[in-house]
């Protein structure tokens, strides 16, 4: 019975002390224990500052003179010092009531160099990275700059290349800077591998891609190389095509780049899936424009029912329909086509929704980066003015006539929205080049020789657009001086006025004779419409006639003397080319003749006609077709040798330089074109040629090739077919037929430093037996 009463009394014990504890327990939770207040800050002081003041130090700190020092404050203050990127190291502390900042400050960078590095140029280089001379030094900041010099040799293919930076010690607490770059390999494309296709073949679908795999024919290529970007683009063009071939959902589901443990190789690896094809259903228009009507522009739409999908026939659609907009003087339009998708009948629905907004007229017209060139030879170029309806058409037209003048690198013109909904600002920016030139030459040619010459031109004299040329040339062949001055714009108006005087000494060896002519020309040229134009000239000459002394054919001799030329030309020309020096689309066409006989002993009509057409294939290969032919009769008189016409290189290349066409012939000459050239008075020829791009890296060098097939014939000559010498010999006339010469054969231009360079390579397929092919022919030339 004690026992349990003991029990009992410890129970109520041990349950009264638990009781105690918890309300201790909260009694101090509620009444918290006192703080010791922080000291008071009474001063400070900065050691190790060498550059930097110490009231910059103290502008970081977030503790001041009078405030309580914390624990907390002060790592803050620690941490805002270092991210300013001044100091090597800090360290923030309290010596009493002093608050003690001491730091290591970084060094100053006196110069930053590049080692190693061979395929980027310095100056490359130093535009990347962020650190400067004279500037803070800072290791986060080169890590930074490594990381960017890295990305640009990645850009170019050199996922291998290695930096190294290197520090310097200088004394002052300055360091020279230098990135060791080990730049490594390219890593090139070694395969590109396709998963999913079924409709089209690997070989097809690489084909479609700017990204090619790395062969070591293709060396001038730099689409080899591995570029993220590029696989972007590429992944772009898969689905644009896979569109426009009626798979619309098709969609690629990854692309991956994986790189070789060597770092010398990329394998692309693209799984895709094309889905099933698609037709057109059913396409309509909507227009919140009443001059718009859609039944006027159904017939205009690239897009049909039934026919295979194709996005670019949709993009095509609404290019169409923007310009008809802009013809309308609509240069806002907002054209949106409404794709509706019906997987079960596997078509698409479009509809054509043109937004209400109204006609827009030009408000301004702004000229931005003509440094040189007068603002109003620019703008006596275009078609429009300030208060003209906006007119697409003119805008395009003005830009091509802009770029024509050719004082530009580049050309833009843009709408801009004006100052109301009906108005816009058309902005031309424009990037000149050079357009004078002082330039001596030295080249050969496989049929100048050594030629030398000296010129003094301005293309655009004083910014006023008009020319002005100097010139002098020496080679075996010919000596020239020509003094030429053309005003485009003559008083004002769309009126080119020109003088020429001209000094030539020509030896024209395969005809037997030599030439000296002094004359000058005056001319002029006016619009007829937009692409068409009106040429008129007047001319006088006098030409002096010297037969070689080592031939007594009849065929030659017959033309020594002084001859007196007077002339009028007139005829007109049409060009819609895109590109003067280097035409990508459109046609030109030159029609001209010559009448001789107003004064003067010569008395002649000469026709002459030229006709190109260049049509872009696809990219950048552009298909060119062009025909040529010309006619002089005599006037109560034969046509004398010098007045002939001539043919072969280059017209037609895989000749010599007249090369074709009549030729004398006796019996005691070796071959049968041992004979001199005759010339004749008619000629045809014609040409196609395919210009083909040779990859990204041969463009940069401005290397081109082209391939193609010549074909002409030069015949009608005012001579017997024999003639007998003063010493009895027999000359006999040969290869006087109009049955047509033809050659193929591939050329290569380079627009090298010593100036351009080109080769052909031409084969004469089809030719008489007394003319003179040539299969390997050359141009170089340079300018200093």
């Amino acid at each position: 019975m004690v026992s349990k009463i003991y029990k009992l009394i410890s129970i109520c014990l041990i349950a009264i002390f638990t009781q105690l504890s918890l309300i201790g327990l909260v009694f101090a939770q509620e009444t918290p224990l006192s703080e010791e207040p922080g000291i008071v800050i009474s001063s400070i002081e900065v050691i190790g500052n060498q550059r930097i003041e110490k009231s910059t130090i103290e502008s970081y700190l977030l503790i001041n003179v009078g405030d309580a020092y914390t624990e907390q404050l002060g790592d803050a203050s620690l941490k805002r010092l270092y991210n300013t990127g001044l100091f090597s190291d800090v360290d923030v502390g309290r010596r009493g009531t002093t608050l003690v900042v001491t730091v290591s400050e970084n060094p100053i960078i006196n110069r930053i160099v590049f080692e190693g590095n061979k395929y980027k140029d310095d100056d490359d280089l130093y535009e990347e990275i962020q650190l400067r001379p004279r500037i803070v030094f800072s290791r986060a900041k080169v890590r930074a700059d490594v990381q960017r010099i890295l990305e640009i040799y990645r850009r170019g293919g050199r996922f291998a290349a290695a930096v190294d930076p290197k520090i310097i010690q200088l004394e002052q607490n300055r360091v020279n800077l230098v990135f060791e770059i080990s730049e490594g390999a390219k890593s090139v494309i070694g395969k590109i591998n396709f998963m999913g296709n079924k409709v089209f073949n690997n070989n097809i679908l690489r084909e479609k891609m700017v990204s090619v795999e790395s062969r070591w024919w293709k060396f001038l290529a730099s689409e080899d190389t591995y570029d993220p970007d590029r696989l972007n683009y590429d992944k772009q063009l898969l689905r644009d095509f896979y569109r426009e071939q009626g798979y619309a959902d098709f969609r690629i589901t990854s692309a991956v780049a994986e790189l070789s443990p060597d770092k010398k190789f990329f394998f692309i690896n693209i799984s895709v899936e094309e889905g099933e094809l698609y037709s057109f259903g059913d396409i309509s228009i909507e227009s919140e424009i009443e001059e718009l009507d859609p039944e006027f522009l159904m017939p205009a739409l690239y897009t049909k029912k039934g026919q295979q999908y194709d996005s670019s026939a949709i993009d095509t659609t609404v290019e169409i329909l923007t310009e008809i907009a802009g013809l309308r003087g609509y240069a806002f339009v907002d054209i949106r086509p409404q794709v509706r998708r019906n997987r079960a009948e596997r078509t698409v629905d479009i509809v054509y929704v043109i937004n209400e907004t109204p006609r827009v007229y030009v408000e301004e017209i702004k000229i931005i980066d003509n440094v040189r060139t007068h603002d109003k030879v620019i703008r006596r170029e275009l078609n429009l003015i300030e208060g003209d309806a906006y007119n697409s058409q003119k805008v395009k037209r003005s830009e091509v006539r802009v770029r024509a003048l050719q004082f530009f690198k580049e050309v833009t013109i843009e709408q801009i929205e004006g100052s109301a909904a009906d108005k816009t600002v058309l902005e031309i920016t424009v990037e000149e080049q050079p357009t004078g030139e002082l330039s001596a030459g030295l080249g050969f040619s496989s049929y100048e020789g050594l030629l030398v010459n000296f010129s003094v031109a301005e293309r655009n004299l004083l910014g006023k657009g008009q020319f002005v040329r100097l010139g002098a040339d020496v080679s075996k062949r010919r000596k020239q001086l020509e003094l030429g001055f053309t005003e485009p714009y003559f008083l004002n108006r769309r009126l080119a006025v020109g003088a020429d005087i001209f000094l030539r000494d020509i030896n024209f060896i395969e005809s037997g004779f030599r030439q000296k002519t002094v004359g000058t020309t005056i001319r002029s040229g006016f619009p007829l419409t937009e692409y068409v134009i009106m040429n008129l000239s007047y001319g006088l000459t006098k030409d002096t006639v010297l037969t070689s002394f080592f031939t007594e054919s009849p065929y030659i001799l017959g033309n020594n003397g002084n001859y007196i030329t007077s002339f009028v030309s007139y005829g007109f020309s049409y060009n819609t080319l895109d590109y003067p020096q280097k035409p990508n689309r459109g046609q030109l066409l030159i029609i001209n003749q010559e009448l001789a006989g107003l004064g003067g002993n010569e008395k002649y009509i000469k026709t002459t006609a030229q006709y190109d057409i260049y049509i872009p294939v696809y990219k950048a290969w552009v298909f060119n077709v062009g025909l040529q032919g010309g006619h002089i009769e005599g006037l109560g008189k034969d046509i004398r040798l010098n007045k002939r016409f001539f043919l072969g290189n280059p017209k037609i290349r895989g000749f010599k330089e007249a090369g074709l066409g009549p030729r004398e012939w006796q019996s005691s000459f070796q071959e049968l074109y041992s004979g001199y050239t005759l010339g004749g008075n008619t000629f045809y020829t014609a040409r196609a040629e395919m210009f083909i791009p040779l990859g990204g890296g041969a463009r940069d060098l401005g290397i081109e090739a082209s391939a193609y097939v010549d074909a002409g014939a030069l015949f009608n000559v005012d001579a017997e077919d024999s003639l007998t010498s003063a010493s009895g010999v027999v000359y006999s006339k040969l290869g006087d037929t109009p049955k047509p010469r033809v050659s193929i054969g591939v050329g290569f231009s380079w627009k090298s430093p010593f100036g351009p360079f080109r080769i052909d390579l031409a084969k004469a397929i089809r030719s008489q037996p007394s003319d003179e092919t040539e299969f390997f022919q050359f141009n170089v030339g340079t300018r200093f």
